[in-house]
């Protein structure tokens, strides 16, 4: 019998990785988003996957998929805290968003 391939695995790997740049830019919630999908997509696989474990060759991939899909979750989650903890340092949203005007009106980017 030839083996073939889990379906999602590179999806959800690539969904890994970017959501670790998400992370970064997007105060968190990219990152939550792209890697809660991967980790959907790699649970939808391993399911598959246990099913019928001899049919599919690439079930190391889908661990790292899915290692990666939390890895990326968890840097999620700390980058919301972490956005939420310096908003509310700063004295709320309106003082966040004061500061923002201010360093557009400094940088000169008209709104």
């Amino acid at each position: 019998m030839e083996q073939q391939k889990l379906p999602n695995v590179t999806i959800a790997l690539v969904l890994g990785i970017v959501s670790y740049i998400c992370c970064c830019f997007s105060i968190g919630i990219g990152g939550i988003l792209l890697s809660g999908i991967a980790f959907f997509l790699t649970s939808k696989d391993e399911k598959l996957y246990k099913e019928n474990p001899g049919n599919y060759s690439n079930y190391s991939q889908l661990k790292t998929a899915k290692t990666v899909a939390i890895i990326g979750l968890v840097l999620g989650v700390i980058a919301l805290v972490w956005t939420i903890v310096s908003i509310m340092q700063m004295g709320g949203w309106a003082a966040y968003m004061e500061q923002y005007q201010e360093m557009m009106e400094q940088w000169g980017i008209e709104q």
